[in-house]
């Protein structure tokens, strides 16, 4: 991380890196999506589909080779590194969608602590570097303008040493205007936006009536916390090498090869195969 992200990262709670992803990566990454997204279920590889809420869309990083470029985006990996102590980890990485059609709800305010226990989720800075064993990256592919809607957080929760009063902030659950303290992040297309899941963050209702927002959640974590709920393995076997790497759990003191790599690129096992 640089100077200039570690202060904000600590004080916030939150960096918003603009210009992420070069206009070639937006544009094959957003292909990718819509075709995700616009694909009949039973024409999808197995594993893959769309929620019970219409909002995810499981293993949206294994789509295709677009949307798992951005796992190891060169501007974000040092950050992966730092935050987990040089061991790091995805845990899952879905394609978040809210559509114009209304269905999608507002999601009150909640963080790792609220739903989990004090215990869940750690932050601490050691010999002036954060550790955070928990915290998503979302690359957008669309824009989202002030009143869209989209992601809100309380800045500098993510240290907070009190439990929030349930009453606060309307309850918590935010649905027009957004509280004095609370913060809607608007990024453009082709930004990323990084959180503590000990970050409390909620979503606002999407408003929009012709467009949509598509953000790819990538959950990372230390190698050796527990890294979620299962991938299958006919997801795995459409990933990159690095990729595969990047699942593995392992013990405290081992050292995975990408970790070495200050950026990564990916190869393929078999570079004829259909994504």
């Amino acid at each position: 991380m640089t100077e200039e992200q570690r202060y904000l990262f600590d004080l916030c709670g939150f960096l918003h890196l603009k210009n992420v992803l070069t206009p070639e990566e937006l544009d094959a990454a957003s292909e990718a999506a819509r075709r995700y997204i616009d694909s009949a279920p039973e024409d999808l590889p197995p594993h893959f589909g769309q929620s019970e809420n219409l909002k995810g869309f499981a293993h949206g990083f294994a789509f295709d080779r677009a949307l798992e470029k951005l796992v190891f985006l060169p501007a974000v990996w040092p950050i992966v590194l730092e935050l987990t102590n040089g061991k790091p980890m995805l845990a899952s990485g879905t394609l978040m969608v809210d559509d114009p059609d209304g269905h999608t709800e507002a999601s009150p305010l909640h963080c790792a602590r609220d739903d989990y226990g004090f215990e869940s989720a750690r932050y601490e800075i050691h010999q002036g570097r954060i550790y955070c064993d928990d915290f998503v990256v979302f690359p957008y592919l669309d824009d989202v303008h002030p009143g869209d809607g989209g992601l809100l957080v309380l800045p500098g929760s993510h240290k907070s040493q009190f439990d929030r009063p349930p009453q606060l902030f309307s309850q918590g659950r935010i649905e027009g205007e957004v509280p004095l303290g609370v913060i809607n992040i608007t990024p453009s297309a082709g930004d990323v936006v990084i959180i503590p899941e000990c970050l409390t963050h909620g979503v606002l209702p999407w408003k929009p009536v012709d467009r949509q927002r598509r953000v790819l959640t990538l959950r990372y974590r230390p190698h050796h916390r527990q890294p979620g709920r299962p991938i299958p393995e006919a997801v795995k076997e459409r990933l990159a090498p690095e990729t595969l790497e990047l699942l593995e759990t392992a013990h405290y003191t081992h050292k995975k090869e990408i970790a070495t790599r200050q950026r990564v690129c990916l190869s393929w096992l078999d570079t004829s195969k259909g994504k």
